[in-house]
């Protein structure tokens, strides 16, 4: 733990932070605020699932991508590291969050642009994602290859136990049911899944993640509205905290930033590489069109769910002083809001929001090892390991697993962060391209490779 300790405070205070901001306010400025000027098209393209290929071909539309994406984005992070974030960094933690998420998109944008750039065309259906932006668009195979290593270990492995781990945690408080047993459950429906391909995963998906959304959404605001008096002060208090206005809760500005980046790193996952993963299956007719499309996700899932969790928290009057974390400190918030069944209810939430993000993270894993290599038993051989880590964080301690996700995101992210801010010039001229055929009146904008001037790099599929 020392090793990965001293690791973890290397990246996050003095490397990614930096970096981390930089590219988001920089991409921000260079897409002259895409993440704003544009949700009214994000929501429109979202309705748009047209385009299914041949008849012998099973593209992925782009409400499937973005349900995929969401599914692995809206996870334990939404419920467990928000509960966490605050009660390590404060409420101010979550100031840092919404800003992260504010600037973070137009990285969501770039770096999910250039997937659908740069995708290949798979056996039924597209496939990309940063290693291959990195090997056709910065031609450096070796970084291409660092990266699928780093995102199978971070996805497959590490986050995928730190799902498990919270889901059975909140089954034990709500239930008392053993660690053993539901890891078990979880585990055999995780291989059910998983060994059907990315169409099962997909129609799963697209099921659950509207569905547990929806709800626990719905609940926030039946919460908020009967709160509303208390509105005012909640936010407040999440202001003051993120500036070290008053810190008698939490360890002040430094540790709120960090707590609010780390935790809405691993929420939204915007510029980490994960989503582009997905976002390159997508069968659209500009490329522009999923990068939209996930930037809307980055906000569905910070500013809408986590701030959801945040006000439940924050309204209950719950302990911030450490004594309870993680997801059993929203179980008591949710409690102390609704009565015993706010409990139950957090339970059954993380069980959709874990599950579905367990089979997001396999999906960016498995689309990586098919880019190492394309022998089926090593994709075989990936499920079955990927079920064995998902048995494994049921019964491993929460500070591992927590910090060995907080190492091999952080790695991640590093390698690809420095791929989108050297390849971003082209999302750029992506975005002018399909502003000016809006411009022109074309409703439906199609991109085709001669429309990209001064281009280096291999294109295979426009």
């Amino acid at each position: 733990m020392g090793i990965i300790n001293l690791i973890n405070d290397v990246l996050w205070t003095y490397i990614l932070i930096a970096l981390l901001l930089g590219c988001a306010v920089w991409f921000t400025i260079k897409t002259k605020f895409v993440q704003f000027r544009m949700i009214k098209e994000m929501v429109r393209l979202l309705g748009d699932s047209s385009g299914k290929g041949g008849a012998d071909e099973k593209h992925i539309s782009s409400f499937q991508a973005f349900a995929i994406s969401i599914a692995s984005r809206v996870g334990t992070g939404n419920l467990a590291g928000v509960a966490t974030a605050i009660a390590v960094g404060g409420p101010g933690a979550i100031f840092w969050m919404w800003v992260i998420a504010l600037f973070g998109a137009a990285s969501s944008f770039v770096e999910s642009t250039l997937a659908q750039l740069y995708k290949i065309k798979g056996k039924d259906s597209f496939i990309g994602g940063p290693a291959y932006y990195m090997r056709n668009g910065l031609k450096q195979p070796w970084m291409g290859a660092l990266f699928a290593v780093l995102i199978t270990i971070t996805f497959g492995f590490a986050f995928n136990s730190v799902q498990s781990n919270t889901l059975c945690a909140a089954f034990k408080g709500a239930f008392g049911f053993d660690h053993v047993i539901v890891g078990s459950i979880i585990t055999v429906l995780t291989l059910i899944i998983i060994f059907g391909g990315v169409q099962r995963i997909a129609k799963v998906s697209s099921i659950i993640v509207p569905v547990m959304a929806l709800g626990y959404i719905a609940l926030a605001l039946v919460i908020v509205i009967i709160r509303f008096r208390e509105l005012p002060v909640v936010i407040e208090l999440i202001v003051s905290h993120a500036f070290g206005w008053d810190a008698a809760l939490g360890g002040g500005v430094g540790i709120a930033l960090m707590q609010g980046i780390k935790r809405g790193l691993f929420s939204n996952e915007a510029g980490m590489g994960s989503a582009p993963n997905v976002a390159a299956t997508a069968h659209v007719s500009h490329p522009v069109k999923q990068g939209l499309i996930q930037t809307l996700g980055v906000f569905t899932d910070t500013l809408i769910i986590c701030t959801c969790t945040a006000f439940i928290i924050l309204f209950s009057g719950a302990p911030l002083d450490g004594s309870t974390n993680g997801v059993q400190l929203t179980q008591y918030a949710l409690t102390n809001e609704i009565g015993p069944a706010g409990s139950i209810f957090v339970a059954v939430a993380l069980f959709f929001f874990a599950f579905s993000s367990i089979l997001g993270n396999y999906y960016y894993g498995e689309a990586n090892v098919r880019y190492l290599t394309q022998k089926k038993w090593v994709v075989s051989a990936y499920r079955i390991l990927v079920g064995g880590m998902v048995m494994f964080g049921a019964l491993a301690a929460l500070d591992v697993a927590w910090s060995l996700a907080d190492v091999t995101m952080g790695l991640m992210a590093l390698c690809n962060l420095i791929a989108i801010s050297l390849l971003g010039k082209y999302a750029f001229k992506l975005l002018e391209d399909y502003r000016a055929q809006k411009r022109a009146g074309i409703k439906d904008p199609v991109f085709t490779k001669d429309r990209l001037k001064n281009f280096e790099g291999d294109i295979e599929c426009w």
